[in-house]
């Protein structure tokens, strides 16, 4: 009896399962992503329709701050720091509200953006940036909730957020250019020692070209800062190379500096490991 009761629930709760009604939402969620240059930005969203109602001044009233979505927060996510209107918005997510009035909006980027629809306590202090921006009349309705992301350059976009007659634009601007320069000065100053003793590691791990790694984890010792210890953790490898390689002798050697390293450092796990390698290689 009690594994007739047992199958019984079981066949249940599949039931119950599969009878689990699916329904479309009434505001979809919508996704954008864009490359402006060399940073990203996201926009997350609820598309709400006008379903043949007045939506400005009516649906969405003037004067009030509207969540500029539906549903949950309206997010926008920034890969790199931007300027919106000649202003500084740091990198991150932010919650987008807007206040709609006839003649201009505020644009609002809001630090906090767990909230469905706009904060039960509204805090200045999570107010990261706001602007105000002039309305533009469209030619062509547009029945659902519509965020672009126009007017592309390598170091400039467009916010677009288009809805029944009415279209606001938000310019931005990217740091492309100290990206880019950045970029090109640590490439033409070479690698760094971090750079050549990560792929040393990586041959040495992965049994590659042990000549090579060699001379990757010695360029990475002779590239370390001249004021401080070479890392002791850059001979280590080296003297694991060397013994891979057959050379013990040297690679005993160079334990052998790494030990006195550790110590002086009081890195108790390497100084083991050398001793113990030490140990095995003079065997």
């Amino acid at each position: 009896m009690r594994k007739i009761i047992v199958m019984l629930a079981m066949v249940l709760a599949n039931l119950v399962v599969e009878a689990q009604v699916k329904t479309p939402q009434s505001s979809p969620l919508a996704k954008v992503e864009q490359v402006v240059g060399l940073s990203t930005v996201q926009v997350e969203y609820s598309r709400p329709s006008a379903k043949g109602r007045t939506v400005y001044g009516d649906l969405v009233p003037f004067g009030k701050m509207w969540r500029t979505g539906a549903n949950a927060n309206t997010i926008i996510t920034f890969s790199e720091d931007v300027k919106i209107d000649g202003k500084d918005l740091k990198k991150g997510k932010y919650a987008l509200y807007t206040t709609p009035k006839a003649d201009s909006w505020d644009v609002i980027f809001y630090s906090d953006t767990n909230n469905w629809g706009l904060p039960e306590k509204w805090e200045e202090s999570n107010v990261a940036l706001k602007i105000t921006v002039k309305p533009e009349t469209l030619h062509k309705s547009i029945e659902s909730l519509s965020i672009f992301l126009n007017n592309l350059t390598n170091d400039t976009g467009v916010i677009e957020l288009a809805w029944e007659r009415t279209m606001v634009s938000v310019p931005f601007s990217v740091p492309t250019q100290d990206i880019a320069m950045k970029s090109i000065e640590k490439a033409l100053a070479g690698p760094t020692a971090n750079d050549y003793f990560a792929s040393a590691q990586y041959f040495y791990q992965s049994n590659g070209d042990m000549n090579k790694a060699l001379s990757w984890v010695n360029n990475a010792i002779s590239n370390s800062p001249k004021d401080r210890d070479v890392p002791f953790w850059y001979l280590r490898l080296k003297s694991l190379i060397q013994a891979k390689q057959g050379d013990k002798k040297g690679a005993i050697a160079t334990a052998k500096e790494s030990l006195a390293l550790s110590v002086k450092a009081g890195n108790g796990d390497y100084e083991k490991m050398n001793k113990d390698s030490i140990a095995e290689w003079s065997k």
